[in-house]
């Protein structure tokens, strides 16, 4: 079978979920093909890795230590695949190869210009991709609106794929926004026609259209968009709001997507839907509800946390519970826990919040609360056992504290040298080894595990012994023993740390070991006595 290429572009306003429409239109194909996304970026950063979360959302860091946009969260659970940095194109990476090559003499003495030369290079990095991962279909998300002029050069750049590849082998898809004034209750077309038009001006025409909206689509609205589009109204799909995007692809399968595609690529696809549906039947159906406390400092935008949102929803279908999440501000030090039944202190970088994070730790530990710490979340109940029950008062980490007398969280030696930013930084997989009696060997089920890594600084070695002595179980060490990967404690219904994000391998079909034990042990704690 000749390569394939799918693209996606969005209209109207920003947030509409291409990612996820993509990733879905990836799932109703990978039944029978191999399928690898590319996310194409309009920004200069490099990586979104230095970006605030709450500007940018969450930062999501794959195997090879890439620091991603977090629609690969979406691809890697969607496409069951292990996705690469290389798979994210920004802008940022675009200009400085382009200026590698121009420094090297590549272009041999020309002008290099934004179209063909950069154009081209895009162009070209998607039909490379696609033949590195020797993959049957290529799926591209071309980020921001159409009209932006960030994404202008990746607009050009599908074009002139279009031409190279045929009209068999590409579909355009665009995701556009489908108003509903409630004056009329009418749904409005008019945003979207306009938006085909821009990207009609750019010389490309949707084969099909995803219609964002909170309603389904009439078919008075598919006929005046499919007029406007030069299109079949069959080539017109809602793109349904609904309460769980793993609903998504049942969405677009119900509406004949597979066969829209089958029939535009000249392929055959057969979707395997029915233990993916079943899942979301068992959440639908929980009887159960617990509440789950999100303590951190970036809750003004909760796809800050979008990963461990995620990994939640995952155990919710696993276990046919409904989980309500509780998100703490842990920079306010009046917040309440009584009324909860598990607690995240999850991942971040800085000294604000620190202190509250430390108090939630605290209360968890002294009540017996299902506690799971990620990442900061580790670090923070290693200070908050310092203090607390090894006594030693001044206990902290360097990284709020850099003159402090007991850093029992350091920068390792070797790392203190670093300066280049990002360099002290353990990212991607890890290996850890765990003790075969502990909890968390209980939950992987086996000895070497590994997990995702995104932080600087680590429990300081010169402390494990005093920890030890005073009940804190290392129960996941590096190979080497230097590095403390999990934590627990024993006497408590659920007290476990990690320095890894295992929130960024979870999955519908495979929720994460750490997330389900804290979502079993809040079970247990809210219904065992009724």
């Amino acid at each position: 079978m000749k390569r394939k290429y799918v693209v996606i572009t969005g209209g109207v306003l920003s947030g509409l979920g291409k990612g996820i429409a993509i990733a879905s239109v990836g799932y109703l194909l990978s039944s029978l093909y191999k399928v690898i996304p590319i996310k194409c970026d309009g920004y200069l950063n490099v990586d979104p890795g230095t970006m605030n979360p709450i500007e940018h959302g969450e930062v999501f860091v794959l195997d090879d230590g890439g620091e991603v946009d977090m629609d690969f969260g979406h691809y890697e659970r969607f496409l069951g695949i292990t996705a690469t940095s290389e798979m994210n194109l920004t802008m940022g990476k675009v200009f400085s190869k382009i200026r590698e090559k121009e420094r090297r003499g590549d272009y041999l003495g020309k002008t290099v210009q934004m179209i063909p030369h950069v154009s081209d290079f895009i162009k070209n990095y998607f039909k490379d991709m696609g033949k590195k991962y020797d993959a049957d279909i290529v799926l591209i998300e071309i980020g921001g609106t159409i009209g932006d002029m960030e994404n202008e050069l990746y607009i050009s750049a599908v074009k002139s794929l279009a031409r190279e590849v045929g009209k068999e082998n590409i579909v355009f898809l665009h995701l556009a926004y489908i108003p509903i004034l409630k004056s009329v209750g009418e749904q409005k077309t008019k945003p979207t026609q306009q938006s085909i038009s821009l990207l009609m001006q750019r010389g490309i025409q949707p084969d099909i259209i995803i219609g964002r909206c909170s309603q389904k689509l009439t078919q008075r609205t598919k006929e005046k968009i499919a007029i406007h589009a030069g299109i079949d109204p069959d080539s017109i799909i809602t793109g349904l709001d609904v309460d769980d995007i793993y609903k998504i692809p049942l969405v677009f399968e119900s509406q004949g997507m597979s066969q829209l595609l089958a029939r535009k690529l000249n392929i055959k696809i057969k979707p395997k839907i029915s233990k993916w549906k079943e899942k979301i039947i068992n959440r639908e159906k929980a009887e159960k509800e617990i509440i789950i406390a999100i303590a951190g400092k970036y809750t003004n935008l909760e796809d800050s946390y979008a990963s461990i949102k995620e990994a939640l929803n995952h155990c919710s279908s696993e276990l046919g519970v409904r989980i309500n999440l509780k998100f703490i501000d842990t920079s306010e030090n009046d917040f309440d826990l009584r009324d909860v039944d598990g607690v995240i202190v999850p991942g971040g970088f800085g000294t604000r919040g620190t202190e509250g994070k430390i108090k939630a730790v605290q209360y968890c530990r002294e009540n017996k609360i299902p506690f799971l710490g990620i990442c900061y979340g580790l670090q923070m109940a290693v200070i908050e056992f310092a203090r607390n029950v090894c006594k030693i008062e001044d206990a902290n980490t360097t990284e709020v504290d850099p003159q402090c007398k007991n850093p029992v969280v350091d920068l390792m030696e070797e790392q203190k040298m670093i300066k280049e930013k990002g360099g002290t930084m353990r990212l991607g997989s890890y290996p850890a080894i765990l003790k075969k009696d502990s909890i968390v060997y209980q939950l992987y089920k086996k000895e070497k595990i590994h997990e995702r890594h995104r932080h600087r600084y680590e429990v300081n070695p010169r402390y494990h012994k005093i920890f030890e002595e005073k009940g804190l179980v290392l129960s996941g060490m590096s190979p080497n023993r230097l590095l403390v990967e999990f934590i627990e404690l024993k006497d408590h219904p659920y007290f476990v740390a990690t320095q890894a994000h295992p929130e960024l391998k979870s999955s519908l079909m495979k929720p994460a070991p750490l997330f389900l034990g804290l979502v079993k042990a809040a079970i247990k704690k809210k219904y065992q006595n009724k």
